[in-house]
């Protein structure tokens, strides 16, 4: 069965599963144990749950052609997710970030309900599913590109 794929239907498959498992992952945080998101998170979440949606609708579809959407919403939700863990991860950073910012408010920035093997935090697994979805998107791009060239040495052959 997998056979009858394209490997780019697998990337694009790949990213709307990773968007889902962020998605749900989040309301899981957030609804069933508690954990009040800060505004760094709000934010990653508003550039990550549409990824589910579009993703989904693209997967279903075949249409690879969403990248020109996703690509947008990954990249700038990574550069969130990656700001919010050196906010977290570098003390000084944080410091300087909650004196002369106000991109946090009730909830801190820095907090980190998660914690596993001391750098495992929430903004870094939204990273990581961020670069994921990226990565799937490149991919696709450069499969593309490549059959494109591949059709084009055909038709000079032909």
């Amino acid at each position: 069965m997998i056979g009858s794929f394209k490997k780019t239907d697998i990337a694009l498959f790949a990213a709307w599963v990773v968007a889902c498992v962020a998605t749900l992952g989040s309301l899981y945080l957030s609804e069933i144990l508690g954990y009040e998101p800060c505004k760094l998170c709000w934010f990653q979440r508003i550039l990550m749950y549409p990824l589910t949606l579009l993703l989904g609708i693209a997967y279903f579809r075949g249409d690879t052609k969403i990248r020109i959407y996703v690509m947008p919403l990954a990249v700038i939700g990574g550069a969130i997710s990656a700001y919010h863990f050196i906010i977290q991860r570098i003390h000084a950073a944080a410091k300087a970030a909650t004196q002369t910012s106000t991109a946090c408010g009730r909830v801190s920035c820095e907090q980190d309900y998660l914690n596993w093997l001391d750098f495992i935090t929430i903004p870094f697994l939204a990273l990581i599913a961020f670069i994921l979805i990226i990565a799937a998107m490149v991919y696709i791009m450069r499969q593309e590109k490549k059959s494109a060239a591949g059709e084009v040495q055909a038709q000079e052959l032909a």
